[in-house]
């Protein structure tokens, strides 16, 4: 989502002829973001703002991919979080109690708010026994000042701290993208990952077996940050806009 279809909640160019095509052409999409912060519908809100109508069911949030995961490896457990609504949200609607006595896992998310005196909660909590997930590995993100510290840096902090390496669920975790196929009755061969970010977007699109596409317009904005990698896209796009003509 950020960097493709929105950048610091402004749309990028031709990203609503980009939506506006595939609708009218039958296809089906998701909307993928690492960004555990906020639920569907809050995002559905917030890119129907930025003149972008996106349906609630076609965005999936790592938060959610979170619970999808924490529901079928332990039904109705306990989680000790770290986050905001997006990921409490997505775990109370399978059945998951938030507490601090004895949890099942502690769940690290997005933040704008990391307290320390949550994170000592959840380092004692992981000492004592506590299964350590983290809902995206991205040690920056985003803002309109500039980037800050994202989970994964969290995540990092509390490692260094408990001597346990979290289990990390968005991408490019493959658990991801396999989930969001699932939720479009999509298969991997018959599908495109477009995305901004070398490390997560199009990792996870490779790993995943999908054809993959990289627009300059978000976090990775040259080629010569593309050939620090030992991967490399399908294709390289400055933006969505380049993409629209692609649909049939």
């Amino acid at each position: 989502m950020d960097g493709v279809l929105v950048h610091e909640g402004v749309p990028v160019p031709g990203a609503n002829k980009l939506i506006e095509k595939l609708q009218a052409a039958g296809k089906r999409f998701l909307v993928l973001t690492n960004n555990s912060i906020y639920t569907a519908r809050d995002l559905h809100a917030r890119l129907k703002n930025s003149g972008l109508t996106v349906p609630v069911e076609s965005i999936y949030t790592s938060a959610m991919a979170t619970a999808d995961f924490l529901h079928s490896q332990r039904p109705a457990g306990s989680a000790y979080v770290i986050g905001e609504s997006g990921l409490t949200t997505a775990l109370h609607e399978i059945d998951y109690v938030l507490t601090d006595y004895r949890p099942d896992y502690v769940v690290l998310g997005e933040t704008r708010r990391y307290d320390f005196g949550a994170i000592t909660t959840a380092v004692r909590l992981i000492k004592s026994g506590a299964r350590f997930i983290c809902t995206n590995p991205d040690a920056t993100g985003p803002s309109l000042e500039g980037v800050l510290p994202a989970a994964g840096s969290v995540a990092a902090m509390i490692s260094e701290a408990t001597g346990a390496e979290p289990y990390f669920v968005g991408k490019p975790n493959p658990l991801m993208m396999r989930n969001a196929l699932r939720r479009i009755d999509a298969h991997s061969e018959s599908t495109v990952m477009i995305g901004d970010r070398m490390d997560t977007d199009v990792l996870s699109g490779l790993e995943a077996g999908l054809e993959t596409v990289l627009v300059l317009s978000g976090v990775t904005g040259s080629m010569d940050e593309v050939e620090k990698y030992p991967f490399r896209p399908n294709h390289v796009k400055d933006s969505v806009a380049d993409l629209v003509d692609w649909i049939e």
